[in-house]
């Protein structure tokens, strides 16, 4: 290459030289929202991270990503399916959410996919809470203990209210509705936040 290559952007057209550092924006743009990568699989942490804890500075955590419920579609998929990488990765792929996050997805899952009782899903892929916190979970939002502490948080809000029978039992029960069971939801998300701020 010469030197003539080399500078041959800056003798473009004022036009061409504008679309050049715009696309070159755009690209740079593109490159710090990807998702953060390691120099190796089993490191789990970036190197920015390593050095900020090698020099006892506290880590800064990433901008978290607006959750969404899962797409509607996925309602009729069977359960295995969900723990396949692609769905995973668009989806949660493993993020971690806070317990009060959890429980607001399962109320969206609920009333995107529909409210059913009496098993996990119908045939048509309506859930009763357990079976929306398990569609979460397959599709890496949280992880099992996010999942069994939103059990908790279900449960406590259940006692409180004199029932010890277990939630996805209640979920089950002759007589209860979608609005029960989604306020009950709810609830249990509220308690979870408001435990989170204090």
């Amino acid at each position: 290459m010469t030197a003539q290559t080399l500078t041959a952007p800056a003798l473009l057209a004022p036009e061409l030289a504008d679309e050049a550092a715009l696309l070159v924006r755009e690209i740079e743009q593109y490159l710090t929202a990807r998702v953060r990568t390691t120099a190796h699989p089993l490191v789990t942490k970036t190197t920015a991270e390593l050095i900020a804890e090698a020099l006892g500075a506290a880590p800064t955590a990433p901008a978290a990503p607006t959750l969404t419920a899962p797409a509607r579609a996925l309602r009729i998929l069977p359960d295995w399916v969900l723990n396949f990488p692609l769905l995973r990765q668009l989806h949660g792929a493993g993020r971690n959410i806070s317990v009060a996050e959890h429980l607001e997805l399962t109320a969206l899952v609920i009333e995107r996919y529909g409210w059913h009782r009496g098993a996990l899903r119908s045939t048509s892929g309506r859930r009763c809470i357990l079976g929306a916190q398990a569609v979460l979970f397959r599709l890496g939002y949280g992880d099992e203990h996010t999942a069994l502490a939103a059990g908790h948080r279900l449960q406590a809000v259940l006692a409180a209210r004199g029932i010890t029978e277990p939630y996805h039992r209640w979920n089950d029960a002759t007589g209860r509705t979608r609005e029960e069971a989604l306020a009950l939801v709810r609830t249990a998300a509220t308690n979870a936040r408001q435990a989170d701020r204090a």
